[in-house]
This record gives C-alpha cells, sequence and structure tokens, in this order.
C-alpha cells in the first residue's frame, strides 16, 4: 500500500464508477506494474487496463517566497466485468485511503446510479 495515497473524489471520477472504472493519486514514482499487483493482491480482482497521467504541483506563497507542491501522479484501473472494490467496514480502514473507497460507496454511488437514464 505504499503507492497508493488516496482515492479521487470528483464530478468524473464517480462517472467513472458506473463503468467500473477506479480512480485514485499515487506515488510519483511508482509503477503501473506496483500499482496493478497492489490492488489485485489487496482487494482480489482482475485489472484489465490502467492510465496515468502526471499533474503539477500547485503555486504555493508564504510570503515573499513563492513555492510550489510536488508533482503527483493519478491513475484510472479498469477492472473486469463482475469484479469490484467492496466497501470496507470500519475496523478494516487503516488509512484515508480506504476512508475514500467508503465514502464514495455509502455516499455518492447510489447518487450515480440514480441520475443515470
Amino acid at each position: 500500500m505504499d503507492g497508493i495515497k488516496y482515492v479521487v473524489v470528483t464530478d468524473k471520477s464517480i462517472r467513472l464508477l458506473v463503468k467500473n472504472q477506479y480512480t485514485s493519486n499515487v506515488e510519483s514514482g511508482s509503477t503501473r506494474t506496483e500499482i496493478k499487483h497492489w490492488v489485485e493482491l489487496f482487494f482480489g480482482v482482475k485489472v484489465i487496463a490502467m492510465n496515468s497521467h502526471r499533474l503539477p504541483g500547485k503555486g504555493r506563497r508564504m510570503g515573499p517566497i513563492m513555492g510550489h507542491t510536488m508533482h503527483y501522479r493519478r491513475m484510472i484501473i479498469t477492472l473486469q466485468p463482475g469484479y469490484s472494490i467492496p466497501p470496507l467496514r470500519r475496523k478494516e480502514l487503516k488509512s484515508k485511503y480506504l476512508i475514500a473507497w467508503r465514502y464514495i460507496y455509502t455516499k455518492l454511488l447510489p447518487r450515480a446510479h440514480a441520475m443515470e437514464p
């Protein structure tokens, strides 16, 4: 679980959940094969595709000094049909990443299914 930081909760990522695609931010040094192996091992699912892109860091000002945050990678993981990442119980939640998955399943995913035509 070293490579994956947390799940991304945006309008687009909620729409992708209906297509069995999950979005998360990962460490910029981690590779696609590491993330794929970790997701398959931890959640017991089959990954068929992974898309990634590098997002630049944001500018931050501290008084007269201009700095920036670190850049990061975002992965969109597509699972095989029939597989899904299940919502986890409170005892299984050990990081912000897993807490975000539970929030998506309980609050946002039912709304996305209700908005489908």
